[in-house]
């Protein structure tokens, strides 16, 4: 049998949400289907370490897709006539951009649908190809594999859907998160807090991400409580829009906030799991990973009661409104609590029992499975 996958999002020190999907679930895939040839395809030359295995051919096509008009050249061009040329048993996107010109079955893998709910956090550009091409893609797919109940619904709504084409696998973490001993916190806090403790927030820094209500929260909290505590975001600056900045300008304690920018996985690790909370209060996600990767780390969550989080924590994270600074503040405030931190402890404990990255490529591959086999 022959897949042909688009890869395009493994990227040597840049592996981001989606990126880090595709390559824990491929990795798995690969490995565990040695009679399989898998063609990866790729905008640019790969690392070898995306090469899971000697079932593995990487295809670098061209242009490299990184703007609406590349993407177009890209899927509907020279990734078509590829598909065209191999004659593969399945196409696998693992970002959800398909080939509308190729008859080839596929597999969109959506993880939101973000910018169908919150288009003002978008350039204009990249939301006229949102909008214009991914209910082309959700109707061209043969099937849907998503990461949530929330964004199965969410797609079979928005694009009228049915439920019976979208299978869900929820997403795991890197097994490299897990929690550490207090010196390791204290050699941590040292490195990035000035020994002191601290919320930790990681993610792009993206509007939906709440980041101008979170200093704001901050803010309120640091105000009601006379504390050393700081709060570290982990994350580039892509998207540092004009209302995040000026949120984070109207700051009292602003010297409270660390900027730790990108961290590998090995510092992020650390970085959360010498953490007093993370705070992930988005108000738009399809998962969440950050909340796993705490749970990972015995690090209490406060997570917000919107879209997916809920569904993801359960009843083992601090619930808050995302689009009230005050609930926000409130819930740090809780966590100084030793008895609600470690009551959420255990409760996050028994959570991340349901996620791991083995489940989630073994729901991949049913989902090819109902393809491929007759």
């Amino acid at each position: 049998m022959k897949i042909a996958v688009n890869t395009r999002l493994l990227l040597k020190d840049k592996l981001e949400g989606i990126g880090w999907v595709a390559f824990e679930c491929m990795r798995r895939i690969v490995k565990s289907h040695p009679d399989v040839e898998f063609y990866f395809i790729f905008d640019r030359e790969p690392d070898p370490r995306f090469i899971f295995a000697d079932n593995v051919k990487p295809v670098v096509l061209f242009p490299q897709a990184r703007h609406p008009f590349l993407y177009i050249a890209f899927f509907e061009f020279s990734v078509a006539r590829y598909l065209r040329k191999l004659k593969p048993d399945l196409y696998l996107s693992t970002d959800a951009y398909l080939s509308l010109r190729s008859k080839t079955k596929q597999i969109a893998v959506f993880h939101d649908l973000n910018f169908e709910h919150f288009p003002q956090d978008f350039p204009k550009i990249h939301l006229w190809h949102y909008k214009k091409f991914f209910p082309r893609y959700a109707k061209k797919a043969s099937r849907i594999i998503t990461v949530s109940e929330f964004s199965k619904k969410d797609i079979c709504e928005c694009y009228g859907i049915s439920p019976d084409k979208i299978d869900v696998a929820y997403n795991g973490a890197n097994e490299i998160f897990k929690p550490v001993n207090e010196e390791v916190q204290i050699e941590t806090r040292n490195k990035y807090s000035e020994g002191h403790p601290y919320f930790m927030f990681v993610g792009s820094l993206h509007p939906r991400k709440n980041l101008a209500r979170l200093f704001t929260a901050f803010d309120i909290f640091k105000k009601k409580n006379d504390n050393d505590i700081k709060l570290v975001i982990v994350g580039n600056k892509k998207w540092w829009t004009e209302p995040i900045k000026n949120a984070y300008d109207a700051m009292k304690h602003k010297d409270d906030v660390i900027f730790a920018g990108r961290l590998s996985a090995e510092d992020l690790h650390l970085v959360t799991a010498s953490a007093l909370a993370s705070v992930y209060v988005s108000y738009f996600e399809g998962f969440g990973i950050p909340i796993v990767e705490a749970f990972k780390c015995d690090t209490p969550v406060i997570t917000s009661n919107v879209t997916s989080m809920p569904e993801v924590a359960a009843d083992a994270a601090l619930l808050v409104d995302p689009f009230k600074e005050e609930s926000i503040a409130d819930a740090m405030e809780k966590i100084l609590d030793d008895d609600v931190r470690k009551s959420l402890i255990e409760k996050g404990r028994k959570r991340r029992e349901d996620f791991s990255w083995d489940k989630a490529a073994e729901c991949w591959w049913k989902s090819i499975e109902k393809l491929t086999i007759m």
